[in-house]
């Protein structure tokens, strides 16, 4: 008997709730499967997913619908422009995410890469058609709102978590302030802002761009959040450090950049990570200033009201993207974990 499974058996209490969920976990299985396997209709056939309706689920509506879902309204006739920008965007964050590439070139790369991407789905020169910021949708927008949201938020985190900590009260305070601010409303307000609030106080006939708007929207609230969590970390870092850099002569950024920040981001992995993953899905509030991300892309879909009496198929199917996104960050944050526990050992 494995070690696990002595785990799960181990005393009388352990056993109950083991085979409780057991039994649970068969029961959901029992129900699941008929549905969503056994008794389904996987073709793109209203008639038959009429029948089944209560018997088995319709796949049938994500192989109509799935052009809205995925690129919104997007024109479908130039789709290969932002799967191609999606395909960049992924590969600019797994190269970020190998640590033996983490250098200046590599991160100016994924910048340019994240710039062009942006470049070819909006188009308008080397003979590609203009598609204006509000026709972007779908899985490529949700990709680059949530790659904006928590890449460009990290320096400013770090710099209000610095200022936060500062022994300069005007510094300390006007960090302070603004983090508190943000991080007490609700994202859909800090949207609502910056999409209709905001141009009424720019100079007349200026009206900056809805997708400049958003994401600078989503890098506040993400940069107040990652702020406090970094901040943590800053924290945890033994003053006696600190001390001793400073009686050897080191200046406060040095000191900063060589002893502090280091040390503290080791130790806000799972937190900041957590922040990243929380930006990825509340890029469906963006629905809010008519931008048809992924989950806007659905709700477009079930507007047909021929298609809307499956909509919990589409749901499904768009929960399935998100965890496959959201686990794929979640799984990197532990290996990078466990890479920072042992180099501590």
């Amino acid at each position: 008997m494995s070690e696990t499974v002595k785990a799960l058996l181990k005393g009388k209490l352990n056993t109950a709730i083991t085979l409780s969920l057991l039994v649970l976990f068969v029961w959901m299985a029992s129900v699941l499967l008929p549905w969503g396997l056994f008794n389904a209709v996987f073709a793109v056939d209203l008639n038959a997913c009429r029948e089944a309706r209560g018997q088995g689920a319709c796949w049938g509506v994500v192989g109509e619908k799935w052009k809205l879902i995925i690129f919104g309204r997007y024109p479908f006739e130039e789709a290969w422009r932002p799967v191609v920008a999606s395909l960049l965007m992924v590969a600019a964050c797994i190269a970020i995410c190998q640590r033996q590439l983490w250098r200046p070139s590599t991160f100016i790369a994924a910048a340019l890469v994240l710039v062009g991407s942006v470049a070819l789905m909006v188009g308008g020169f080397a003979g590609l058609s203009h598609v204006p910021t509000e026709r972007l949708g779908g899985l490529a927008l949700t990709l680059l709102l949530a790659i904006l949201g928590n890449i460009l938020s990290l320096p400013l985190a770090v710099l209000l978590a610095l200022g936060r900590t500062s022994d300069l009260p005007f510094i300390r305070a006007v960090c302070t302030s603004f983090i508190e601010i943000i991080r007490g409303v609700p994202l859909i307000t800090v949207l609502f802002m910056a999409s209709f609030m905001f141009p009424l106080f720019m100079p007349s006939g200026t009206n900056p761009d809805v997708l400049l708007r958003v994401a600078a929207g989503l890098i506040i609230f993400s940069a107040a959040y990652q702020a406090e969590v970094i901040r943590g970390g800053i924290n945890s870092v033994p003053k006696g450090q600190i001390e001793a850099a400073k009686a050897l002569g080191m200046g406060y950024w040095l000191i900063q950049t060589r002893i502090v920040l280091p040390q503290a981001f080791r130790v806000v992995v799972p937190p900041l990570v957590n922040s990243f993953i929380a930006i990825f899905k509340d890029t469906s509030l963006v629905t809010i200033v008519s931008m048809y991300e992924l989950f806007g892309g659905l709700r477009l879909a079930l507007g047909d009201p021929e298609w809307r009496a499956f909509y919990i198929e589409g749901f499904i199917f768009v929960a399935l993207i998100y965890w496959v996104f959201c686990s794929a960050m979640s799984r990197y944050a532990s290996g990078l974990e466990r890479d920072f526990a042992a180099a501590r050992h």
